[in-house]
């Protein structure tokens, strides 16, 4: 096989869920190696907020100062998520890059993962019912379906067990996983 390969491209998404970062967590975990030899993208999305609120509380005209500080807090949060989530990998010696975006984080997901290449997504799931995910929608879902690149979605359920997809099918059940992405040579430096 070709010595010089290009570096691989993967990407976790996060957000302010201990899902989020409990995904970025166990990809170190089990997929270190692949990851080390990778290049780490650390991506988070800022949702568009609703002034609607703030309309109200202020009745009519929210001030441009109030939502700049909105903005700017959300801001402030993201990059603290970022340098958070650097420095977990910083930890185990994976060096990552971040990046943030304003908009629907599902869309702003795939939209990065197209314009970087990312040859794998790596995500959290909130663990909705298929009620809360038809009324609230789900980031993980519409990844699955729609981003340009295989996509492992993490998913911590209340009792200790854990279950992970791939591309939208289960492979396996707990530190089984890590095992089948190997078997499969998806990712791995051969």
């Amino acid at each position: 096989m070709e010595e010089n390969k290009m570096e691989k491209k993967v990407m976790v998404a996060i957000d302010e869920s201990e899902c989020s970062h409990w995904a970025l967590q166990w990809a170190l975990e089990n997929l270190g190696h692949t990851i080390s030899a990778s290049q780490l993208f650390i991506f988070n999305a800022q949702p568009l907020h609703n002034f609607a609120y703030l309309s109200a509380s202020t009745y009519g005209a929210p001030p441009v100062d109030l939502i700049n500080t909105v903005q700017e807090n959300q801001k402030r949060l993201a990059l603290a998520l970022l340098e958070k989530a650097k420095g977990i990998c910083a930890n185990r010696g994976v060096d990552a890059e971040t990046m943030t975006e304003v908009g629907d984080p599902k869309e702003k997901i795939c939209e990065a993962v197209e314009k970087l290449n990312i040859e794998l997504l790596i995500l959290g799931s909130h663990g909705r019912g298929a009620i809360q995910r038809a009324f609230l929608g789900s980031v993980s879902n519409h990844c699955v379906h729609n981003a340009k690149c295989p996509v492992l979605v993490a998913i911590t359920l209340k009792v200790t067990t854990t279950k992970f997809h791939f591309v939208g099918q289960t492979i396996a059940f707990g530190d089984e996983l890590g095992e089948h992405v190997r078997k499969l040579g998806l990712f791995v430096n051969q």
